[in-house]
């Protein structure tokens, strides 16, 4: 990438400067070779330094790339850029692609004051539509906030970020570190404040966090230092929304305290739990679910031991302070360690013994049934075939540029997969290629003309260069075939373009009147004037008033030329 260009990865032209974070800046670019608009972020270069941290950015990119969702920003590639830096160094600089989405980021939204609660409920349940969908795909977010959040000039919310905060805080040495690359601890769940493993009700409990935001225009616990907000997360209770904005219902007061319960297993346990609370108390009603109570050891003794044994090695190493990273539990004893030893050591040999007097095979068991192949097939045959089997058929007729009309192209699942007696079968049969109307794209540009032919699903052949006396240089004469007639998806069109040219034909010894109307027919400026040389003895027995001579000859010349033509006025 270079100052000059500004492209990355010899594709991404970088625009301007769009965002900018604790760990990243975010620029529009443009994608050079599909020739659409990309947002681009541009990790820090301190990030890069972490050969671990590279090796989970490219794995968890990959994983959010594959996750396709309307309330998810799309991820379209991810890499690593070599620049120079000052003093001659060679750094490496992470980027991300993504899908440009024009809209507003909720934190921005928030900074205007607090969000009015229908509109609150519907973001917050876009939220969780997004998260259902990733943790469905085993995606923790680990990042959920305002920042993270936009709102397109429609209304609709679009969650970005994703596998991004894994990357990270997989490849981070301690809590701190961290903590300084993701921002504030505003957002932290209770066991990411105690460096505990994360699931996906982290993601709700930060949700929760962003809802009460939302409702009331601050977070719910609030501190100097990061330290001091991770241990309100860890040990105190929020208030009530409506205690802060008095127009927040009672309904939504018990879904937002029930998302931010300390304990993950009494707050919401998946993503439409918490939205289906959201809708009934959107609605005015109250959910069944009970507000969490407070724990009255942690209101009058502070956070129970076990839970402050976790919060302060994770708060003590958020602070940066070494001093008390001592181990305090006191080790197993001896003999569960060797036990547990031998078993598992029994429990590997048991698993050899197995394997090596497994016999193999190849008699499925009667509650099994193998799918054939029976492509090429027709349906009749493939639908007898199946029945033989005890499965049952459902038809789907689709386009083939392969396989004839009327046979089988594949089915799902595919030939070879094992399957019960019951089961479904989706047969793909064949409608033969699929036609497909030819364009129209006489008087565009070639390279639009181009375009228009290949995103209709044909391709492009040769292109002609042919005379014309009205069509500019480079625009599309016609098609072979024309536009209009029908065709079949993936046939080659050849283009018949213009060169700019006219051809000017040979007029001598024609009534000059015939010769005017001819050339003026192909558009050139004709002037017509008499010939004295051969007034007495005209050049083509019995044709009156022949012309002798033009002043373009045969042959090609540019349109609109000025062309004059010289007759014989004798008898």
């Amino acid at each position: 990438m270079t100052d000059d260009t500004r492209l990355l990865a010899g594709r991404y032209r970088i625009g301007e400067l769009i965002g900018r974070g604790g760990m990243s800046n975010v620029y529009s670019g443009r994608d050079e070779r599909l020739g659409r608009q990309v947002a681009i972020k541009l990790l820090k270069s301190s990030l890069a330094g972490d050969p671990v941290f590279r090796t989970r950015f490219r794995q968890e990119a990959q994983a959010a790339s594959r996750m396709a969702h309307p309330t998810i920003v799309r991820v379209f590639d991810a890499g690593e850029e070599r620049v120079a830096e000052a003093g001659g160094f060679e750094g490496i600089v992470p980027f991300i692609v993504m899908e440009f989405v024009e809209g507003k980021l909720l934190k921005d939204v928030i900074k205007e004051g607090p969000v009015d609660s229908a509109e609150a409920i519907r973001i917050t349940e876009g939220i969780l539509t997004a998260l259902e969908y990733s943790h469905r795909a085993g995606v923790v977010h680990r990042d959920i906030k305002p920042g993270n959040v936009m709102i397109t000039h429609g209304g609709q919310v679009k969650v970005m970020d994703f596998g991004i905060a894994r990357a990270i805080s997989d490849s981070s040495a301690t809590v701190a570190q961290t903590t300084a690359i993701l921002g504030t601890a505003q957002y932290f769940s209770p066991e990411q404040a105690r460096g505990e493993s994360v699931d996906a009700r982290t993601d709700l409990y930060s949700t929760g966090v962003v809802l009460f935001e939302m409702l009331t225009g601050q977070p719910p616990f609030k501190g100097e230092t990061p330290v001091a907000v991770a241990y309100q997360h860890v040990s105190e209770m929020p208030v009530a929304p409506s205690t802060i904005n008095p127009q927040v219902s009672p309904a939504i007061d018990q879904v937002t305290l029930h998302a931010l319960a300390k304990d993950r297993f009494a707050r919401f346990q998946n993503a439409v739990e918490f939205r289906t609370d959201l809708q009934i108390a959107g609605a005015g009603k109250i959910p069944s679910k009970r507000v969490p109570a407070d724990d009255f050891q942690s209101s009058l003794f502070g956070a129970p031991p076990s839970l402050t044994q976790g919060t302060d090695s994770a708060l003590t190493q958020l602070a940066g302070d070494d001093e008390y990273s001592v181990r305090t539990q006191s080790r197993p004893p001896v003999v569960w360690i060797w036990a547990g030893v031998v078993s598992v050591a029994v429990i590997l040999v048991a698993i050899v013994f197995w394997v090596l007097t497994l016999t193999p095979t190849d008699t499925l068991p009667s509650t099994s049934r193998e799918i054939p192949t029976m492509t090429g097939q027709s349906y009749e045959a493939a639908d007898a075939t199946l029945q033989q089997l005890d499965l049952v058929t459902a038809r789907y007729d689709v386009y083939s540029d392969t396989v004839p009309a009327g046979q089988v192209v594949d089915t799902d699942p595919p030939a070879g997969t094992i399957v019960g007696p019951g089961t479904v079968i989706d047969v793909r049969v064949s409608q033969g290629r699929q036609s497909v109307t030819v364009p129209t794209v006489s008087g565009q540009a070639a390279t639009d003309a181009s375009t228009a032919l290949t995103t209709a699903g044909f391709s492009v052949g040769q292109t002609v260069k042919e005379n014309s006396p009205d069509v500019p240089s480079d625009i599309v004469i016609r098609t072979d075939p024309d536009g209009g007639t029908g065709a079949f998806a993936g046939d080659t069109i050849e283009l018949v373009v213009s060169t700019g040219l006219v051809s000017v034909p040979d007029v001598t010894g024609e009534p000059y009147t015939d010769a005017q109307t001819t050339l003026a027919g192909l558009q050139l400026e004709v002037t017509v004037q008499p010939d004295p040389g051969c007034a007495a003895t005209p050049q083509s027995p019995g044709v009156s008033q022949p012309v002798s001579s033009q002043s373009i000859r045969e042959g090609d010349a540019a349109q609109k030329s000025a062309i004059t033509i010289f007759y014989c006025s004798g008898a």
